[in-house]
């Protein structure tokens, strides 16, 4: 028997997808003749992470450790663009058009098994940015030393005129007292720079909010696991948290309060999230209380890339020392390139790269409406022409890591984005189909598991209202969607309506002919 190979297009990471292909033709009824039904969530094919849309630098280096580490390109490329938001997030925006302006972090996550050696990826691709990390912390213990010594010698000498102006004679003490308000105020002014940090982990939302008031504003969470989602939906706490997410992704205002310190304001936060998880963690997800309803899992692009496990070369070619060092150095000029900037780097657009954005737009648009291939997960791709925007602006910095904030972003760009767009829809579609964000689709699912499991040649649609569980289908009307989503992939019929009779009466409730693939399923 041939064994499929993984990347075929109709393979699929969730195994509720996988259905009992039509008997062969000898044991169909000769009476009828049945088409091969679509498979419920199998109808659309993944498509393979665009790396030609990558700069070179930035493509080799992710061809180069997909073949290394034998895994998907996709992960590579996904943890790319998060390097790249990492370095240049909450220090640049795109002028869209108008006054709309996109910032250019991103949450992306992608969903492997267990054994395709995420962490190996993740520490390959972000070894840049620690190595940065690092050489900020370094650079900055100088002028640390020095500010710590300062305010240290101002509250030093703030406290010893106060209690110098608390003794003071009646005649002295007023302008003792004026002399340690004044000190005392320096002492306050006196701030100390916080110990430079690019990358967390495991941080709770409290601690996030903290690590982005004292970085400026930006932080990313970057991690081979997906613990952060256990730790939004409550895991130390016992509730949802998701502030600092949902503001971090827009650029929000965020109020700060911490224990024994002022409150802080950050004006425009700005968050990246790059994480690979196991693909049930979205299936668990989408069952938290707020997740999808605050809007949460609408900010995220996702990839689902098929696991190599089981068909990876032993003997790989390793990451070549060139590709290697072009991507450190990339890298690490980019990021510290923009380390320093306060006021974020205003990028625009050509007349052609907005006219290729407008045409991105004119695309997505009709596809939001009702019955649009994109209206039952509208709220993710609501935000699908930002995503675009935000991945231009990333691309347009990787290809111009040390001036371009001084260029213009170039149709080309706009439309490399565009590619990684339409990627990420394909596969948000696979994702939220697998939460259930499709009403009809997850209804479907449970009519044709429940004909599965009770398989008779024709059925009536109150005898099977009668038999599915209330809760999913509380009216017959409940039912219909499922039904019609059933007959559209083939799995069912609906059969001619008796003739009507003189006496009147309510008709008789419609009747199904199954698929041979459900009487009588193969081995």
């Amino acid at each position: 028997m041939t064994i499929p190979h993984p990347l075929d297009a109709s393979s699929s990471l969730f195994a509720d997808w996988d259905n009992t292909l039509p008997p062969p033709p000898e044991m169909q009824p000769e009476a009828e003749v049945w088409e091969d039904p679509i498979p419920l969530g199998q109808a659309r094919a993944l498509p393979p992470f665009p790396t030609d849309a990558l700069p070179e630098w930035l493509a080799d280096m992710v061809a180069a450790v997909a073949e290394e580490t034998q895994t998907p390109p996709d992960l590579a490329g996904c943890v790319a663009l998060s390097v790249l938001s990492t370095a240049a997030g909450g220090r640049a925006q795109v002028a869209v058009r108008g006054r709309w302006r996109e910032p250019v972090n991103t949450f992306i996550a992608v969903a492997l098994p267990p054994g395709n050696r995420k962490s190996a990826v993740f520490s390959l691709m972000t070894a840049p940015l620690l190595a940065v990390e690092k050489a900020m912390v370094e650079t900055s213990a100088a002028t640390r030393a020095e500010a710590e010594t300062t305010a240290r010698l101002a509250r030093a000498a703030a406290d010893k005129a106060a209690a110098k102006a608390a003794n003071a004679a009646p005649d002295e003490r007023d302008a003792l007292t004026a002399e340690a308000i004044a000190l005392a105020q320096a002492a306050e002014a006196a701030t100390v720079p916080e110990r430079p940090q690019l990358v967390a982990d495991d941080v709770t939302p409290e601690g996030l909010a903290t690590l982005l008031a004292e970085q400026g504003g930006r932080m990313a969470v970057l991690s081979p696991e997906g613990g952060i989602f256990d730790i939004i939906a409550g895991r130390y706490s016992g509730t949802p948290n998701m502030d600092v997410f949902l503001k971090g992704h827009a650029g929000d205002v965020l109020r700060v309060n911490r224990q024994g310190r002022d409150r802080q304001y950050i004006e425009a936060p700005a968050l990246t999230m790059g994480l690979a998880v196991q693909p049930s963690v979205f299936t668990d997800i989408a069952k938290v209380k707020g997740f999808e309803g605050r809007g949460l899992l609408a900010r995220f692009l996702y990839c689902l890339p098929a696991s190599l496990v089981g068909y990876r070369n032993l003997t790989p070619d390793l990451i070549p020392e060139a590709v290697a060092e072009a991507y450190t150095r990339q890298v690490a000029a980019l990021t510290l390139a923009l380390a320093g900037w306060t006021d974020p780097a205003v990028l625009t657009l050509t007349p052609e790269a907005d006219a290729a954005m407008l045409a991105h737009q004119q695309d997505t648009e009709p596809k939001l409406r009702k019955g649009g291939a994109l209206a039952h997960i509208d709220t993710w791709a609501s935000k699908l022409d930002g995503a675009v925007a935000r991945l231009a602006g990333l691309l347009h910095l990787a290809a111009h890591p040390t001036d371009g904030w001084t260029r213009p972003i170039h149709a080309d760009t706009i439309r490399s984005a565009g590619r990684l767009g339409h990627y990420f829809t394909a596969h948000a579609l696979a994702v939220f189909d697998a939460m259930g964000s499709d009403p009809a689709h997850t209804g479907a699912r449970t009519v044709l598991d429940w004909l599965r499991a009770n398989p008779a040649d024709r059925i009536s649609r109150r005898e099977l209202f009668n038999k599915l569980p209330r809760g999913e289908f509380p009216t017959v009307a409940d039912l219909e969607p499922a039904l019609t989503l059933l007959e559209e992939h083939g799995w069912i019929r609906q059969e001619p309506p008796p003739p009507r009779t003189s006496r009147g009466g309510r008709p008789p409730a419609p009747r199904y002919t199954l698929h041979p693939a459900i009487t009588h399923p193969g081995p």
